[in-house]
């Protein structure tokens, strides 16, 4: 369960309340704070507690993630759920019956589905760059058997666009949803990224010893989803003995969160949140930069309408920035918060089906296009 004991002490920019907002509002907080809690050691995570919803192995052991083969079958084009990296672990992806990514997948024909499920960073880790990630997606790629089709939720999916673009003949099709690309339309994320100087972001990874504590950003999180956001993302009444268990499960996962690495977090602040470069064309991954025309694959988005932290324009704005043509884009929008879209009842049983579909139809031109 969060502490609510602990309360910094709060003032302008108070933080939102979704937990993607973490990683960026910690900074403003410790801002604010002056620091006050400079002289606390960091605490040490273990693995999670709490069961997958979906059977799974372990296919490969890298040193950013576990990669998880939830596959029904060894044949058939596979399906590989980049889960955010930003505070949270990757069962946000595969959270419970009826809000699962994975398992929504599969109900809807997908046999043969992965997960990354992001390692916490240990000491040694503190300097893995967004091009460590992207390493170890193209290891991960490679075992599986290219071409993939790639789903990223929210920073899974800036990260998956970014390994789109640099091995475009790896990736057959592309699922965005909630996904922040273009940093200059306005957002809470983006506000947030903006408003701390840079020294405050320095400063958090000092504090963390090179990396960015996630137990303290939630220690120091001055207001925790309340019981209504939690309907609100799990998109269901919470009143009976199924709802009091998934709440308890819910409040679980809050709790469990990820440190990330110094240099990866300060590579997402300045590069991606405040200067933009991903959507600007001027971000350098593995040697080369990215222009997000070179990725051609079809591409669906899906946003939510009631989300505050990637707004719907945001992530729909990314079918202007790819080379993909307008007829292989597939976009939709749901009544949904952030969370909503991966965890929400309503949104798994609307907008999910959908996205399996567009996943095993057949596109015309998509063999002469990929020739």
């Amino acid at each position: 369960m969060v502490d609510k004991t602990a309360k910094p002490p709060r003032g302008p920019g108070q933080a939102p309340d979704d937990p993607r907002l973490w990683p960026f509002a910690a900074a403003q907080f410790a801002m604010d704070a002056c620091f006050w809690w400079l002289e606390r050691a960091p605490e040490k995570q273990g693995d999670s507690s709490l069961p997958w919803t979906t059977p799974s192995r372990v296919a490969l052991e890298l040193a950013t993630m576990r990669l998880r083969d939830c596959s029904q079958t060894r044949s058939g084009q596979p399906a590989l759920v980049c889960a955010p990296y930003a505070l949270h672990r990757a069962l946000i992806a595969d959270f419970a019956p009826g809000h699962s990514v994975v398992q929504s997948l599969q109900n809807g024909g997908i046999d043969r589905v992965y997960l990354t499920d992001w390692r916490s960073a240990t000491p040694d880790m503190r300097y893995l760059s967004i091009d460590s990630y992207l390493s170890d997606l193209n290891v991960a790629i490679d075992e599986i058997g290219a071409p993939v089709d790639l789903v990223g939720l929210c920073q899974g999916g800036w990260l998956s666009l970014l390994y789109a673009a640099r091995f475009p003949a790896k990736v057959r099709r592309v699922v965005l949803v909630g996904a922040p690309v273009d940093l200059s339309i306005e957002s809470s994320l983006s506000r947030l990224a903006r408003n701390a100087p840079e020294l405050v972001y320095d400063q958090l990874v000092a504090r963390g010893g090179g990396n960015v504590s996630g137990e303290e950003m939630l220690r120091f999180w001055s207001k925790a989803p309340d019981h209504d956001a939690i309907v609100a993302a799990l998109q269901r009444d919470l009143s009976d003995e199924q709802g009091t268990e998934l709440l308890a499960r819910f409040d679980h996962w809050n709790a469990e969160t990820l440190n990330l690495p110094g240099t990866y977090y300060l590579e997402i602040v300045n590069a991606i949140f405040r200067k933009n470069r991903i959507a600007e064309g001027s971000f350098v991954a593995l040697g080369r930069p990215i222009d997000l025309k070179d990725v051609r694959a079809p591409i669906f988005l899906l946003a939510g309408l009631d989300d505050d932290v990637v707004p719907a324009t945001q992530a729909l704005a990314t079918a202007g920035l790819v080379g993909t043509p307008p007829a292989f884009i597939a976009a939709a929008s749901e009544p949904s918060n952030h969370l909503g879209l991966f965890m929400g009842a309503r949104t798994h049983a609307h907008a999910w089906p959908r996205i399996a579909g567009w996943l095993r139809s057949d596109l015309p031109g998509v063999l002469a296009r990929s020739a």
